[in-house]
């Protein structure tokens, strides 16, 4: 989760050339950046908590459902936004960020969805999971 989720973090966070001189900007226009952001963008976008989305569910029990998955994808993106606008970094906070970070943490644990659920069936009742034999 973290090798996966830290680097694309480290770049949303790093600062443009005003930073700290130009005041924090907001678009809180839902779909209006999407058209700026190009294809490019918004892949690093889904991407950014895709591997959050993909392996939370897998560690912690508590997360194994993909409301609760689009809840944490959703405040983290919160939480970077906001602190692009308070660290002043010359870039825009929009809502349409925090849309596709979300749907990229979705995404992503609906893709792992097979591994959580089975998981999450077994019950402690049940037993340890039988190893897996040997290939020759």
């Amino acid at each position: 989760m973290v090798h996966g989720t830290v680097p694309f973090l480290w770049l949303t966070m790093m600062p443009g050339s005003g930073a700290g001189v130009v005041p924090g900007r907001v678009s809180l226009v839902p779909l209006r950046d999407l058209v700026t952001m190009g294809p490019l963008g918004i892949v690093g976008n889904l991407l950014v908590f895709a591997s959050l989305g993909f392996f939370a569910p897998l560690r912690f029990a508590a997360l194994a459902s993909v409301p609760r998955v689009l809840a944490l994808g959703a405040g983290c993106s919160v939480l970077v936004e906001v602190a692009q606008y308070v660290l002043q970094l010359d870039r825009v906070s929009s809502v349409d960020d925090v849309l596709v970070n979300t749907a990229g943490a979705g995404l992503a644990a609906m893709a792992s969805r097979r591994w959580w659920r089975s998981a999450a069936v077994r019950t402690p009742a049940d037993g340890p999971r039988p190893a897996l034999a040997p290939t020759p």
